[in-house]
């Protein structure tokens, strides 16, 4: 049974997946479960990897909503986390703003693919999105982020996203945006968005880049690929819609994996 926290002040929700190597090459979840709008199901995968579609059984988040997926595979296994739809930041009652909170652990020889559906900030609504991934020195790890700055025809709503990600302690990466109304000045201006509404980075660590790691490279006249202080690149795309920035991040994951 699913229960849904409700406070004065909104929905706490979290979902929670653990992913363990089966010692023949397979993977189990032994922890799977959730409480909240977001519901961790597995569903079908195609190798020896387990796969988990994060399901909204909720409108939101809602202004005052806190929800967190807490994702991790260890002892070798391999894990992909998606989601069935894109999540919606809608306005509520409550004038706090609302958090999703993402956090990942991959063990050594372990592998954990990120590729959720895209984040639509709606007219009107607040939300902190942060996400943070724990990686051992053997690990793997695809993370694919993707904001939208409104609806078709709409304003967008007040967005700030950080990504973090660390590998055996050390920092690779570590950056934050703020978009829509009350963000720092300049957000739209060329420098960052250039009046695009799609924003999209993905995120490679793999331990074969220790060897061979791609170069800095510009990826069409809105993407680049950037080497990060370690085995990981990070591919940053902007463009007017989230079909185009999709295309521009599947094609370097193609490249890069």
């Amino acid at each position: 049974m699913t229960v849904h926290t409700v406070v004065a002040s909104g929905v706490r929700g979290t979902a929670r997946i653990t992913a363990r190597g089966d010692g023949r090459g397979g993977t189990v979840l032994p922890v799977l479960d959730g409480e909240g709008p977001v519901v961790p199901r597995r569903t079908r995968s195609a190798g020896a990897g387990a796969r988990v579609t994060l399901v909204g059984a909720m409108s939101g988040p809602l202004g005052g909503d806190h929800l967190t997926v807490e994702g991790a595979a260890v002892e070798g296994a391999r894990l992909h986390i998606g989601s069935a739809a894109a999540t919606l930041a809608l306005p509520g009652q409550s004038k706090e703003a609302a958090r999703y909170d993402v956090r990942l652990t991959v063990g050594d020889a372990s592998e954990l693919v990120w590729l959720p559906e895209q984040l639509i900030s709606v007219r009107d609504s607040d939300l902190r999105v942060t996400t943070r991934a724990e990686l051992a020195a053997s690990a793997s790890l695809v993370l694919r982020e993707e904001q939208v700055l409104g609806r078709t025809g709409e304003e967008a709503g007040r967005l700030t996203s950080r990504l973090t990600v660390r590998r055996a302690g050390r920092l690779l990466l570590d950056q934050e945006l703020s978009c829509g109304p009350g963000a720092p000045g300049g957000w739209d201006g060329p420098a960052v968005l250039a009046g695009n509404r799609a924003i999209g980075q993905l995120v490679i660590v793999r331990p074969e880049f220790d060897r061979t790691r791609p170069g800095p490279a510009m990826l069409g006249e809105a993407a680049s690929l950037t080497p990060l202080a370690g085995p990981a690149v990070l591919v940053t795309a902007i463009a007017p819609d989230a079909l185009r920035v999709r295309r521009t991040l599947d094609e370097a994951l193609r490249t890069l994996t």
